[in-house]
């Protein structure tokens, strides 16, 4: 396989990776490497990447918009790995690949007969394989298949997110797999960079239930300090105050004080001063042992004031608070412009712009997210197949053609 499209300039160009992986946490993975230069295949299952039908709302191709925002930079093609010509093509595939990542349930690339320790390795020495699971491999959940929302549920952040009213809350964003694609992405440059010094790869595990204990900052602290079980606080903070959202003019804005002197300028920006000298309110421990007698007080004055304007003035008086913004508002303010946060380009394709900058190799925005199997008889070529070959494979229904 040889490489192409991607971001010749990027730091990771030249880099070759195989993604087996669907749904979140691997494609956002890929993503990324896309996004700084990696060729990156996307093999799909014969139904395709299930996040392709996750709408409305849906695409002139019918591809719903959760996949585009987690697969641009790439190439597809459909394989049926459940068939042993299929696993053939793999294996030819990751003759040229350094990186391949996969979420299938534990256990499924051995008995394919592609398992890492005993296949791969030996087939591969340089290729870096990474695994993400819900559990992992062995233990008295291992193997089980594991899903963002039941991760935040089984790993305790459910219990911290919400009022006492609403009970346990999901985090409205997928925050496990999301943090799990970031820590597949670090262990994959880790390994390169081992790479770089023993010439050899190695294995990578990712599991959502390790990243959704590791977001446990800081109640797991707390409870192991203290014993005391974390509570439902809605927006407010365990050991800050105030840190929550507060009603001002014209709509909430969430306030995030850590130290005396920034409440000080806050007590001055709302004109009420005498609240710094407040024996209630004189440190932060203070402020947490009271804090619903603090609200009682600066809630009246913030309400006093249109919020844009409160926000604007405490931020310049070195004072962190921002207005509470709906998505729209978010992706429309003009800081959003300026740090090229909406990305776009001819093909139509819109979405969110690169959280990690580099000076030399800034990355960019790949191409669109491809349609299913759209590349399949490209990358097939690359591997060295004819076409009388690739025909074959697609009358054997181990190629599954692009969807028209």
């Amino acid at each position: 396989m040889t490489a192409q499209g991607g971001n010749s300039r990027g730091a990771l160009a030249g880099l070759r990776v195989v993604d087996l992986s669907r749904v979140l946490a691997g494609p956002l993975c890929t993503q990324m490497l896309a996004d700084h230069g990696a060729d990156v295949v996307k093999v799909e299952p014969p139904s395709g990447d299930e996040t392709r039908t996750l709408g409305p709302p849906f695409d002139d191709a019918g591809d719903a918009s959760y996949f585009s925002s987690i697969n641009r930079g790439k190439r597809s093609i459909a394989l049926d790995l459940a068939q042993p010509a299929g696993r053939a093509v793999l294996e030819r595939l990751l003759a040229g690949a350094d990186v391949l990542i996969e979420n299938f349930l534990p256990g499924t690339m051995d008995r394919w007969g592609l398992g890492y320790d005993a296949v791969l390795a030996p087939r591969h020495p340089r290729l870096i394989y990474c695994s993400i699971t819900g559990f992992g491999a062995d233990g008295p959940l291992g193997g089980l298949p594991g899903y963002d929302a039941v991760l935040q549920a089984v790993g305790g952040l459910m219990s911290v997110n919400g009022e006492p009213s609403s009970g346990p809350t999901r985090v409205g964003v997928p925050v496990v797999d999301h943090l799990t694609g970031y820590c597949a992405l670090v262990g994959i440059l880790l390994a390169l960079a081992e790479r770089a010094r023993s010439g050899r790869g190695q294995r990578i595990e990712a599991t959502l239930f390790d990243t959704a204990l590791s977001l446990l900052v800081p109640h797991a602290a707390n409870w192991l300090a203290s014993g005391r079980e974390p509570q439902l606080l809605g927006s407010a903070h365990p050991n800050i105050a105030p840190y929550d959202k507060f009603e001002a003019g014209g709509g909430p804005i969430f306030l995030g004080i850590l130290n005396d002197k920034q409440f000080q300028r806050f007590c001055h920006a709302i004109a009420r001063p005498e609240l710094a000298t407040d024996a209630r309110f004189l440190n932060n421990a203070q402020r947490l042992q009271n804090r619903e007698q603090l609200r009682a007080e600066i809630e009246p004055a913030m309400l006093a004031q249109p919020r844009e304007q409160l926000c604007r003035e405490l931020m310049r008086n070195g004072v962190p608070a921002g207005p509470v913004n709906t998505v729209s508002e978010a992706l429309e303010q003009p800081h959003a412009a300026h740090r090229a946060m909406r990305v776009g380009g001819a093909d139509g394709y819109r979405g969110l712009g690169l959280t990690t900058r580099l000076g030399a190799t800034p990355g960019r925005a790949g191409i669109r997210p491809p349609r299913f199997s759209e590349h399949g008889r490209q990358v097939l070529r690359e591997a060295g197949y004819s076409d009388a070959e690739i025909d074959a494979l697609r009358d054997a229904g181990v190629l599954l053609e692009a969807r028209r």
